[in-house]
Protein backbone atom coordinates (compact mmCIF):
# COMPACT_ATOMS: atom_id res chain seq x y z
CA UNK A 1 0.00 0.00 0.00
CA UNK A 2 1.48 3.61 -0.98
CA UNK A 3 1.89 5.83 2.28
CA UNK A 4 -0.80 8.54 1.22
CA UNK A 5 0.99 11.45 3.73
CA UNK A 6 4.44 13.29 4.31
CA UNK A 7 5.82 14.67 7.04
CA UNK A 8 5.40 17.89 7.47
CA UNK A 9 1.45 17.31 5.50
CA UNK A 10 -1.63 18.42 7.52
CA UNK A 11 -4.46 16.54 6.89
CA UNK A 12 -8.04 15.98 7.63
CA UNK A 13 -9.89 13.31 9.26
CA UNK A 14 -12.25 11.79 12.07
CA UNK A 15 -10.61 10.35 15.39
CA UNK A 16 -12.50 6.65 15.26
CA UNK A 17 -10.60 5.04 18.02
CA UNK A 18 -7.82 5.42 20.74
CA UNK A 19 -4.39 4.21 20.92
CA UNK A 20 -3.14 1.99 24.17
CA UNK A 21 -0.90 4.96 24.75
CA UNK A 22 -3.73 7.77 24.82
CA UNK A 23 -3.52 8.54 21.22
CA UNK A 24 -6.57 9.08 18.73
CA UNK A 25 -6.63 7.11 15.61
CA UNK A 26 -7.37 8.50 12.20
CA UNK A 27 -7.49 6.32 9.07
CA UNK A 28 -6.62 7.89 5.53
CA UNK A 29 -7.08 5.41 2.38
CA UNK A 30 -6.89 2.34 5.02
CA UNK A 31 -3.55 4.12 6.49
CA UNK A 32 -3.46 4.34 10.45
CA UNK A 33 -2.28 7.74 11.77
CA UNK A 34 -2.00 8.23 15.72
CA UNK A 35 -2.49 11.63 16.63
CA UNK A 36 -1.77 13.36 19.90
CA UNK A 37 -4.62 14.95 21.30
CA UNK A 38 -8.50 14.64 20.48
CA UNK A 39 -11.22 12.50 21.21
CA UNK A 40 -13.45 9.95 19.82
CA UNK A 41 -15.45 11.76 17.07
CA UNK A 42 -13.69 14.69 16.86
CA UNK A 43 -13.26 15.61 13.24
CA UNK A 44 -9.21 17.19 13.34
CA UNK A 45 -6.45 18.94 11.29
CA UNK A 46 -3.31 16.92 12.37
CA UNK A 47 0.10 17.92 11.11
CA UNK A 48 2.13 14.65 10.42
CA UNK A 49 5.22 14.04 12.67
CA UNK A 50 6.46 11.18 11.74
CA UNK A 51 6.38 8.57 8.63
CA UNK A 52 6.44 4.95 9.00
CA UNK A 53 5.90 2.15 6.80
CA UNK A 54 2.48 0.85 8.60
CA UNK A 55 1.60 4.03 10.33
CA UNK A 56 1.96 7.64 11.30
CA UNK A 57 2.17 10.32 14.09
CA UNK A 58 0.97 12.93 14.11
CA UNK A 59 -0.43 16.33 16.72
CA UNK A 60 -3.65 17.69 16.16
CA UNK A 61 -3.46 21.29 15.30
CA UNK A 62 -6.66 22.17 15.30
CA UNK A 63 -10.61 20.24 16.11
CA UNK A 64 -12.87 21.15 13.45
CA UNK A 65 -15.96 19.83 14.69
CA UNK A 66 -15.99 18.43 18.39
CA UNK A 67 -16.99 15.00 19.69
CA UNK A 68 -20.51 15.01 20.38
CA UNK A 69 -19.16 12.94 23.34
CA UNK A 70 -17.25 15.67 24.91
CA UNK A 71 -17.41 16.80 27.95
CA UNK A 72 -16.63 19.71 30.13
CA UNK A 73 -13.34 18.44 31.60
CA UNK A 74 -12.90 19.28 35.72
CA UNK A 75 -8.90 20.06 35.56
CA UNK A 76 -7.34 23.23 34.00
CA UNK A 77 -3.90 21.10 33.03
CA UNK A 78 -5.08 18.12 31.79
CA UNK A 79 -4.41 19.35 28.17
CA UNK A 80 -1.07 18.84 28.91
CA UNK A 81 -0.41 16.80 31.53
CA UNK A 82 -0.20 13.61 30.50
CA UNK A 83 -2.10 11.91 33.18
CA UNK A 84 -5.54 11.33 32.38
CA UNK A 85 -6.03 11.90 28.21
CA UNK A 86 -9.73 10.66 28.28
CA UNK A 87 -10.85 13.14 31.06
CA UNK A 88 -13.01 15.19 28.03
CA UNK A 89 -14.77 11.86 26.77
CA UNK A 90 -18.28 11.24 28.19
CA UNK A 91 -17.33 8.03 31.03
CA UNK A 92 -20.05 6.04 29.23
CA UNK A 93 -18.43 6.13 25.92
CA UNK A 94 -15.19 5.91 27.82
CA UNK A 95 -16.38 2.58 29.05
CA UNK A 96 -17.71 1.53 25.96
CA UNK A 97 -14.39 2.40 24.40
CA UNK A 98 -12.12 -0.29 27.09
CA UNK A 99 -15.07 -2.59 26.49
CA UNK A 100 -14.52 -2.87 22.58
CA UNK A 101 -10.82 -2.57 23.35
CA UNK A 102 -10.90 -6.07 24.83
CA UNK A 103 -12.79 -7.54 22.12
CA UNK A 104 -10.62 -6.12 19.54
CA UNK A 105 -7.73 -7.55 21.08
CA UNK A 106 -9.38 -10.95 21.58
CA UNK A 107 -10.24 -11.53 18.23
CA UNK A 108 -7.30 -9.91 16.33
CA UNK A 109 -4.43 -11.32 18.36
CA UNK A 110 -5.83 -14.34 19.96
CA UNK A 111 -8.85 -15.62 17.56
CA UNK A 112 -11.47 -15.86 20.23
CA UNK A 113 -14.49 -14.72 19.06
CA UNK A 114 -17.22 -17.20 20.53
CA UNK A 115 -16.17 -15.61 24.35
CA UNK A 116 -18.81 -14.10 26.46
CA UNK A 117 -16.80 -10.44 26.71
CA UNK A 118 -18.99 -8.76 29.62
CA UNK A 119 -19.47 -4.72 29.49
CA UNK A 120 -16.95 -2.73 31.63
CA UNK A 121 -17.63 -2.24 35.16
CA UNK A 122 -16.78 1.27 36.06
CA UNK A 123 -17.04 3.65 38.53
CA UNK A 124 -20.09 5.33 40.17
CA UNK A 125 -17.94 8.04 40.95
CA UNK A 126 -14.84 8.17 38.70
CA UNK A 127 -12.77 11.23 40.34
CA UNK A 128 -10.93 10.89 43.28
CA UNK A 129 -10.00 7.41 43.11
CA UNK A 130 -6.33 7.15 43.91
CA UNK A 131 -5.38 6.24 46.95
CA UNK A 132 -1.44 6.75 46.01
CA UNK A 133 -0.07 9.91 44.28
CA UNK A 134 3.69 10.70 43.01
CA UNK A 135 4.32 14.10 42.62
CA UNK A 136 7.97 15.09 41.33
CA UNK A 137 9.27 18.08 42.41
CA UNK A 138 11.60 20.35 40.13
CA UNK A 139 13.11 24.01 39.03
CA UNK A 140 11.97 25.96 36.53
CA UNK A 141 13.68 29.31 35.39
CA UNK A 142 14.79 29.77 39.19
CA UNK A 143 11.16 28.47 40.36
CA UNK A 144 9.81 25.74 42.26
CA UNK A 145 7.46 23.63 40.78
CA UNK A 146 5.48 20.89 42.08
CA UNK A 147 3.02 18.68 39.90
CA UNK A 148 2.91 16.05 37.17
CA UNK A 149 5.49 15.26 33.94
CA UNK A 150 4.26 16.71 30.98
CA UNK A 151 3.10 14.39 28.03
CA UNK A 152 6.42 13.13 26.55
CA UNK A 153 8.79 15.31 28.69
CA UNK A 154 10.48 15.49 32.28
CA UNK A 155 9.16 19.00 32.22
CA UNK A 156 6.56 19.14 35.41
CA UNK A 157 3.12 20.87 34.81
CA UNK A 158 2.55 23.03 38.11
CA UNK A 159 -0.71 21.99 39.73
CA UNK A 160 -2.59 22.72 42.93
CA UNK A 161 -5.00 20.19 42.64
CA UNK A 162 -5.33 16.64 40.85
CA UNK A 163 -9.14 15.29 40.10
CA UNK A 164 -8.25 11.59 40.39
CA UNK A 165 -6.43 11.73 43.78
CA UNK A 166 -7.20 11.63 47.32
CA UNK A 167 -7.87 15.31 48.28
CA UNK A 168 -5.27 14.60 51.31
CA UNK A 169 -2.67 14.43 48.53
CA UNK A 170 -3.68 18.03 47.64
CA UNK A 171 -3.87 19.51 51.09
CA UNK A 172 -0.25 17.22 51.41
CA UNK A 173 0.68 19.31 48.24
CA UNK A 174 0.04 22.50 49.21
CA UNK A 175 1.84 22.43 53.10
CA UNK A 176 5.04 21.02 50.87
CA UNK A 177 5.08 24.05 48.74
CA UNK A 178 4.55 26.52 51.42
CA UNK A 179 7.57 24.42 53.48
CA UNK A 180 10.01 24.89 50.44
CA UNK A 181 9.58 28.38 50.30
CA UNK A 182 9.40 29.56 53.98
CA UNK A 183 12.32 27.13 54.45
CA UNK A 184 14.53 27.85 51.46
CA UNK A 185 14.20 24.32 50.63
CA UNK A 186 16.31 23.31 47.50
CA UNK A 187 14.13 21.47 44.71
CA UNK A 188 16.19 18.73 43.17
CA UNK A 189 17.12 19.65 39.27
CA UNK A 190 16.84 16.63 37.17
CA UNK A 191 19.38 18.37 34.57
CA UNK A 192 22.01 19.05 36.69
CA UNK A 193 21.23 16.23 39.67
CA UNK A 194 21.68 19.06 42.21
CA UNK A 195 19.44 20.20 44.51
CA UNK A 196 17.23 18.23 47.59
CA UNK A 197 13.96 17.54 47.15
CA UNK A 198 13.10 15.29 44.04
CA UNK A 199 9.55 13.74 45.25
CA UNK A 200 6.35 13.57 47.54
CA UNK A 201 4.66 10.56 47.68
CA UNK A 202 1.20 10.17 49.15
CA UNK A 203 -0.40 7.00 50.58
CA UNK A 204 -4.51 7.60 52.11
CA UNK A 205 -6.27 3.90 53.27
CA UNK A 206 -10.11 4.99 52.48
CA UNK A 207 -11.27 2.80 55.41
CA UNK A 208 -9.18 4.28 58.11
CA UNK A 209 -8.20 7.63 56.44
CA UNK A 210 -4.56 6.90 57.54
CA UNK A 211 -2.25 8.82 55.71
CA UNK A 212 1.45 8.75 54.76
CA UNK A 213 3.51 11.75 53.35
CA UNK A 214 7.16 10.47 51.91
CA UNK A 215 9.92 12.89 50.81
CA UNK A 216 12.25 11.89 48.55
CA UNK A 217 15.40 13.35 48.98
CA UNK A 218 18.75 13.87 47.40
CA UNK A 219 20.78 13.97 50.18
CA UNK A 220 20.23 12.20 54.28
CA UNK A 221 19.25 15.44 56.08
CA UNK A 222 15.60 16.89 56.05
CA UNK A 223 16.15 20.34 57.14
CA UNK A 224 13.29 21.96 59.70
CA UNK A 225 11.85 18.24 59.17
CA UNK A 226 9.69 19.31 63.18
CA UNK A 227 8.38 22.16 61.64
CA UNK A 228 7.30 20.38 58.63
CA UNK A 229 5.64 17.94 60.66
CA UNK A 230 3.48 20.53 62.68
CA UNK A 231 2.39 22.20 59.42
CA UNK A 232 1.71 18.83 57.81
CA UNK A 233 -0.70 17.82 61.08
CA UNK A 234 -2.18 21.13 61.58
CA UNK A 235 -3.72 20.66 57.76
CA UNK A 236 -4.16 16.50 58.11
CA UNK A 237 -5.43 15.37 61.25
CA UNK A 238 -5.38 11.98 59.60
CA UNK A 239 -1.58 12.19 59.48
CA UNK A 240 0.16 8.93 60.65
CA UNK A 241 3.43 8.63 59.42
CA UNK A 242 5.95 10.74 57.50
CA UNK A 243 8.64 9.36 56.18
CA UNK A 244 12.26 10.30 54.27
CA UNK A 245 13.68 8.20 51.33
CA UNK A 246 16.74 8.68 50.50
CA UNK A 247 17.68 8.82 46.61
CA UNK A 248 21.26 10.60 45.25
CA UNK A 249 21.59 8.22 42.28
CA UNK A 250 20.92 9.60 38.96
CA UNK A 251 18.03 7.92 37.89
CA UNK A 252 14.25 7.52 36.80
CA UNK A 253 13.48 5.18 39.68
CA UNK A 254 10.85 7.18 41.95
CA UNK A 255 12.61 5.80 45.41
CA UNK A 256 16.03 5.03 46.50
CA UNK A 257 16.93 2.02 49.02
CA UNK A 258 16.89 3.27 52.37
CA UNK A 259 14.17 5.48 54.21
CA UNK A 260 13.39 6.20 57.56
CA UNK A 261 10.34 7.54 60.04
CA UNK A 262 10.15 11.49 60.89
CA UNK A 263 6.77 11.29 62.57
CA UNK A 264 4.70 8.48 63.60
CA UNK A 265 4.43 4.96 62.57
CA UNK A 266 6.11 2.93 59.80
CA UNK A 267 3.63 1.60 57.96
CA UNK A 268 -0.15 2.52 57.61
CA UNK A 269 -2.86 -0.05 57.65
CA UNK A 270 -5.90 0.05 54.87
CA UNK A 271 -8.77 -3.21 54.06
CA UNK A 272 -10.06 -4.78 51.26
CA UNK A 273 -12.85 -6.85 51.47
CA UNK A 274 -12.48 -7.67 55.55
CA UNK A 275 -9.10 -8.27 54.98
CA UNK A 276 -6.32 -6.02 56.86
CA UNK A 277 -3.01 -4.61 55.34
CA UNK A 278 -0.01 -2.87 56.51
CA UNK A 279 1.51 -0.89 54.05
CA UNK A 280 4.83 0.90 53.99
CA UNK A 281 6.55 3.52 52.21
CA UNK A 282 8.17 0.89 49.59
CA UNK A 283 4.77 -1.40 49.46
CA UNK A 284 2.85 -1.91 46.56
CA UNK A 285 -0.31 -1.65 46.79
CA UNK A 286 -3.64 -1.22 44.49
CA UNK A 287 -4.23 2.93 43.85
CA UNK A 288 -8.08 1.99 43.49
CA UNK A 289 -9.65 -0.01 46.22
CA UNK A 290 -13.22 0.67 45.65
CA UNK A 291 -12.61 -1.48 41.83
CA UNK A 292 -9.85 -3.85 43.89
CA UNK A 293 -12.69 -4.89 46.03
CA UNK A 294 -14.81 -5.40 42.37
CA UNK A 295 -11.96 -7.11 40.45
CA UNK A 296 -10.67 -9.36 43.32
CA UNK A 297 -14.33 -10.29 44.15
CA UNK A 298 -14.92 -11.34 40.07
CA UNK A 299 -11.49 -13.18 40.64
CA UNK A 300 -12.80 -15.31 43.43
CA UNK A 301 -16.40 -16.24 41.80
CA UNK A 302 -14.42 -17.44 38.38
CA UNK A 303 -12.29 -19.57 40.84
CA UNK A 304 -15.50 -21.16 42.05
CA UNK A 305 -13.82 -22.33 45.61
CA UNK A 306 -15.58 -24.82 47.96
CA UNK A 307 -12.60 -25.34 49.96
CA UNK A 308 -10.89 -28.77 49.11
CA UNK A 309 -8.70 -26.72 46.22
CA UNK A 310 -5.25 -26.20 46.09
CA UNK A 311 -4.53 -22.91 44.28
CA UNK A 312 -1.23 -21.34 42.69
CA UNK A 313 -1.02 -17.54 42.93
CA UNK A 314 1.13 -16.69 40.30
CA UNK A 315 2.96 -12.53 40.31
CA UNK A 316 1.32 -12.79 43.81
CA UNK A 317 2.59 -9.24 44.78
CA UNK A 318 2.09 -9.00 48.64
CA UNK A 319 -0.52 -11.23 48.38
CA UNK A 320 -3.72 -9.52 48.31
CA UNK A 321 -5.39 -12.10 45.99
CA UNK A 322 -3.52 -14.99 47.56
CA UNK A 323 -5.22 -14.13 50.75
CA UNK A 324 -8.66 -13.53 49.19
CA UNK A 325 -8.41 -16.69 47.90
CA UNK A 326 -7.01 -18.19 51.32
CA UNK A 327 -10.15 -17.70 52.62
CA UNK A 328 -12.00 -20.19 50.24
CA UNK A 329 -9.45 -22.54 49.42
CA UNK A 330 -7.23 -25.84 51.33
CA UNK A 331 -4.14 -23.93 50.21
CA UNK A 332 -2.59 -21.60 48.28
CA UNK A 333 0.81 -21.05 47.06
CA UNK A 334 1.99 -17.58 45.99
CA UNK A 335 4.67 -16.35 44.12
CA UNK A 336 6.50 -13.43 43.51
CA UNK A 337 10.35 -12.00 42.62
CA UNK A 338 10.15 -8.83 44.50
CA UNK A 339 11.84 -9.92 48.15
CA UNK A 340 9.81 -6.73 49.63
CA UNK A 341 6.80 -7.90 48.06
CA UNK A 342 6.79 -11.51 49.79
CA UNK A 343 7.47 -9.89 53.40
CA UNK A 344 4.94 -8.03 52.69
CA UNK A 345 2.65 -11.02 52.20
CA UNK A 346 3.59 -13.15 54.54
CA UNK A 347 3.26 -10.17 57.16
CA UNK A 348 -0.38 -9.82 55.43
CA UNK A 349 -1.03 -13.45 56.13
CA UNK A 350 0.54 -13.16 60.18
CA UNK A 351 -1.81 -10.57 60.49
CA UNK A 352 -5.21 -12.05 59.04
CA UNK A 353 -4.39 -15.08 60.84
CA UNK A 354 -3.71 -16.80 57.61
CA UNK A 355 -1.56 -19.73 57.87
CA UNK A 356 -2.62 -21.93 54.50
CA UNK A 357 -0.83 -20.18 52.67
CA UNK A 358 2.71 -20.45 51.54
CA UNK A 359 4.56 -18.48 49.61
CA UNK A 360 7.76 -18.34 47.57
CA UNK A 361 10.32 -15.38 46.38
CA UNK A 362 11.76 -15.79 43.16
CA UNK A 363 10.96 -15.51 39.05
CA UNK A 364 7.52 -17.24 38.58
CA UNK A 365 9.16 -19.10 35.54
CA UNK A 366 11.92 -20.37 37.90
CA UNK A 367 9.58 -21.30 40.96
CA UNK A 368 6.56 -22.36 39.57
CA UNK A 369 7.71 -25.73 37.35
CA UNK A 370 9.85 -26.91 40.51
CA UNK A 371 6.87 -26.94 42.28
CA UNK A 372 5.27 -29.03 40.08
CA UNK A 373 7.77 -31.04 39.42
CA UNK A 374 7.89 -31.70 43.41
CA UNK A 375 4.64 -32.72 43.19
CA UNK A 376 2.15 -30.05 44.09
CA UNK A 377 -0.45 -29.78 41.79
CA UNK A 378 -2.98 -27.12 41.37
CA UNK A 379 -6.68 -27.12 41.33
CA UNK A 380 -6.59 -23.60 39.70
CA UNK A 381 -3.93 -21.52 38.76
CA UNK A 382 -4.41 -17.71 39.11
CA UNK A 383 -2.06 -15.78 37.23
CA UNK A 384 -2.00 -11.59 37.71
CA UNK A 385 0.91 -11.07 35.40
CA UNK A 386 2.79 -7.19 34.77
CA UNK A 387 1.95 -6.02 31.24
CA UNK A 388 4.36 -8.12 29.70
CA UNK A 389 2.21 -10.75 30.53
CA UNK A 390 3.03 -14.86 31.10
CA UNK A 391 6.70 -15.69 30.72
CA UNK A 392 6.34 -19.05 28.36
CA UNK A 393 7.51 -21.08 31.55
CA UNK A 394 4.22 -20.23 33.18
CA UNK A 395 2.18 -20.84 30.13
CA UNK A 396 3.91 -24.16 29.49
CA UNK A 397 3.66 -25.45 33.34
CA UNK A 398 -0.01 -24.85 33.19
CA UNK A 399 -0.51 -26.70 30.32
CA UNK A 400 1.14 -29.63 31.81
CA UNK A 401 -0.34 -29.37 34.65
CA UNK A 402 -3.68 -29.46 33.70
CA UNK A 403 -5.80 -27.54 36.35
CA UNK A 404 -9.72 -27.80 36.18
CA UNK A 405 -9.57 -23.77 36.31
CA UNK A 406 -7.27 -20.67 35.54
CA UNK A 407 -8.05 -17.26 36.37
CA UNK A 408 -6.42 -14.49 34.54
CA UNK A 409 -6.45 -11.26 35.59
CA UNK A 410 -4.49 -9.37 33.06
CA UNK A 411 -3.39 -5.21 32.56
CA UNK A 412 -3.19 -5.14 28.95
CA UNK A 413 -5.79 -7.18 26.74
CA UNK A 414 -3.02 -7.71 24.00
CA UNK A 415 -0.33 -10.13 25.76
CA UNK A 416 -3.49 -11.00 27.94
CA UNK A 417 -5.18 -12.22 24.50
CA UNK A 418 -1.66 -14.01 23.12
CA UNK A 419 -1.41 -16.14 26.33
CA UNK A 420 -4.99 -17.11 26.02
CA UNK A 421 -4.91 -17.80 22.31
CA UNK A 422 -1.74 -20.55 23.64
CA UNK A 423 -4.18 -22.07 26.39
CA UNK A 424 -7.16 -22.26 24.03
CA UNK A 425 -5.00 -24.35 21.93
CA UNK A 426 -4.03 -27.06 24.35
CA UNK A 427 -6.47 -28.06 26.35
CA UNK A 428 -8.72 -25.03 27.91
CA UNK A 429 -11.48 -23.28 27.18
CA UNK A 430 -12.07 -19.56 27.85
CA UNK A 431 -15.46 -18.79 29.22
CA UNK A 432 -15.82 -15.11 29.76
CA UNK A 433 -13.71 -11.96 30.12
CA UNK A 434 -15.18 -9.29 32.30
CA UNK A 435 -13.23 -5.62 31.82
CA UNK A 436 -12.43 -3.40 34.88
CA UNK A 437 -12.40 0.36 34.91
CA UNK A 438 -9.64 0.32 37.79
CA UNK A 439 -7.99 3.76 35.95
CA UNK A 440 -10.96 5.97 34.72
CA UNK A 441 -9.92 8.79 32.04
CA UNK A 442 -6.82 6.56 30.96
CA UNK A 443 -6.66 3.88 28.09
CA UNK A 444 -5.98 1.15 30.41
CA UNK A 445 -8.61 -1.46 31.45
CA UNK A 446 -7.94 -4.54 33.41
CA UNK A 447 -9.53 -7.88 33.07
CA UNK A 448 -10.61 -10.98 34.89
CA UNK A 449 -10.83 -14.01 32.51
CA UNK A 450 -12.31 -17.46 33.94
CA UNK A 451 -10.64 -20.23 31.89
CA UNK A 452 -11.57 -24.30 32.10
CA UNK A 453 -9.83 -27.02 31.25
CA UNK A 454 -11.62 -28.96 28.12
Amino acid sequence: MDIPVKKGNIIEGEIIDISHEGNGVVKLEGYTIFTEGGLIGDIVSVKIIDVKKKYSLGKTVKIIKPSKFRVDKKCSISDFCGGCPLQGLDYNMELDFKTNKVKNDLKKIGGLDDVAIHHTIGMDNPNRYRNKVQIPVGIENGETVIGFYKKGSHDIANIDVCEIQHEVADKATRVIRKYIEEFKIEPYDNKTGRGLLRHIIVKNSFKTGDTMVILVTNGNTLPHSEQLVKMLKSEIPELKSVIQNINTKRTNLVMGSKSKVVFGEEKIVDYIGGLKFHISAESFFQVNPVQTEVLYNKALEYAGLEGTEIVFDIYCGIGTISLFLAKKAKKVYGIESVHQAIKDAKENARINRIDNVEFHCGNAEEIFPKLYQKGIKADVVVVDPPRKGCDSQVIDTIIKMKPEKVVYVSCNPSTLARDLKILSENGFKVLEVQPVDMFPYTPHVECVVGIQRN
